[in-house]
């Protein structure tokens, strides 16, 4: 037979849902209050983070900035020296340019003196070729002052030429006597039959004349076989001893 339900079994029933229900609540209003905090908590930190992170940018900003604005004046400092170094490099071209025409005034001054000093040499030999050669042996009749020719590349010009019927003389005369000129008058007289075809089966001898000779360069030239011509009071000689051997082409 069943226990009837009092009605105080009742009432101890709905009392125990009611605590039950009231734990329920406080459980859950505790943990919605957690949860608050800590969404609070989270959403400081996120504040805080999106704080750095805007204050970083920030940074980065102004770094960026400066060292742009450092660039720039870079540039403009390259550029101001770039603009210094194009206005030192037309001032050197101008200058260039000045000096070169000095050079070249001068280089015609000095070519000028030095043709009318190698003409007074001239002068001063020509008067005297026939009777120094023919002391010599060398029967000369004939003097020719400045012969030149204009063949194709042959062109050559002999200061004195002085020939007779078998022999021809050159004479190259310079105001001072250097071996480079002795070494370019020796290469001159190789191809002088070249240039002067009609001496072909003459006998070619030369003979170098100068006011001043550098030292040594008078043994020099005789060693190559040439007369060497140098003034000698109101005249001229020919300074080779007297066991000179001229070389002939």
């Amino acid at each position: 037979m069943d226990t009837p339900i009092r009605l105080e079994d009742i009432y101890d029933l709905f009392r125990a849902s009611q605590e039950d229900l009231l734990r329920s609540r406080q459980e859950f209003d505790r943990r919605t209050e957690e949860f608050n905090r800590r969404s609070a908590e989270a959403d400081q930190r996120a504040a805080e983070a999106d704080q750095r992170a805007a204050q970083r940018a920030a940074e980065a900003d102004q770094r960026a900035a400066q060292r742009a604005a450092e660039a720039d004046q870079r540039a403009a400092e390259a550029d101001q020296r770039a603009a210094e170094a194009d206005q030192r490099a037309a001032e050197a071209d101008r200058r260039l340019a000045q000096l070169e025409q000095t050079v070249g005034r001068t280089a015609k001054a000095v070519d000028a003196l030095t043709t009318r000093w190698g003409r007074f040499v001239e002068s001063l030999v020509e008067p005297a070729v026939v009777q120094l050669f023919q002391d010599r042996g060398i029967d000369v009749k004939e003097i020719y002052p400045r012969a030149r020719t204009k063949r194709p590349g042959l062109a050559m010009e002999i200061d004195i030429l002085a020939v007779n019927e078998t022999e021809v003389v050159l004479v190259e005369c310079k105001s001072r006597l250097s071996q480079d000129d002795v070494d370019e008058f020796m290469a001159k007289l190789t191809r002088f039959k070249q240039s002067f075809p009609h001496y072909q089966t003459y006998l070619v001898y030369g003979a170098v004349a100068g006011i001043e000779i550098n030292e040594g360069v008078d043994r020099y030239a005789s060693k190559k076989g040439l007369f060497v011509i140098q003034p000698t009071g109101d005249t001229v000689a020919i300074i080779n001893s007297a066991e000179f051997q001229p070389r002939t082409w």
